[in-house]
C-alpha cells in the first residue's frame, strides 16, 4: 500500500477523506498537527497557506510514496502555484473532494495540472464517488529493482 500525504487549504476535506479511505468512516475534526491515519498523513491546511511552514511539508514528504494537492471542488482560487509540485522528490497527485456538493470541478483541476499534479482524483467521501479508483491506484505500489 502506497503511503500518501495530504496537503491542502483548511476545510478542504483532507481528515475526511483520510478518515473515509483508513475506517470507513470521518470523525470530523480539525487537524491541529501532522497526523497519521493508517497509511496516510495528514497534515493542518496551515501548512499548505503559509509559505513559511513548506519546509514542515517537504520534511513530511520524505516518508511518504506519494503527495495528494487536495482541493475542495467548490475553491474559486488556488493556493498551489504553477509548478508546486516540483519542490517534492515523490510522486504527486491532485484530488478533487466534495463532488457531491458541486459538480463543476474544472477549475479545481486545471489549478491541480498546473501546479504539476501527474494524475487526478475526482472524489466525495459521503457519497463514495472516485474513491474505488483512488483505492486501487493506493494499493498499487511498485517495488525497488
Amino acid at each position: 500500500m502506497k503511503k500518501m500525504m495530504l496537503i491542502g487549504r483548511t476545510d478542504s476535506g483532507k481528515t475526511t477523506l483520510a478518515d473515509v479511505l483508513q475506517k470507513g468512516y470521518s470523525d470530523a475534526r480539525k487537524t491541529q498537527s501532522i497526523e497519521t491515519v493508517g497509511t496516510i498523513v495528514d497534515t493542518p491546511g496551515e501548512f499548505a497557506e503559509n509559505r513559511r511552514l513548506y519546509r514542515a511539508l517537504l520534511i513530511t514528504s520524505y516518508d511518504t510514496d506519494v503527495v495528494a494537492m487536495v482541493m475542495d471542488a467548490g475553491e474559486n482560487h488556488t493556493l498551489f502555484p504553477p509548478n508546486f509540485a516540483l519542490a517534492f522528490n515523490r510522486e504527486v497527485i491532485g484530488i478533487v473532494t466534495k463532488k457531491d456538493l458541486n459538480s463543476d470541478t474544472a477549475y479545481a483541476e486545471s489549478s491541480l495540472l498546473k501546479a504539476g499534479a501527474e494524475r487526478l482524483f475526482i472524489v466525495s467521501a459521503h457519497t463514495g464517488e472516485g474513491l474505488e479508483e483512488l483505492k486501487k491506484y493506493l494499493s498499487y505500489k511498485e517495488e525497488s529493482s
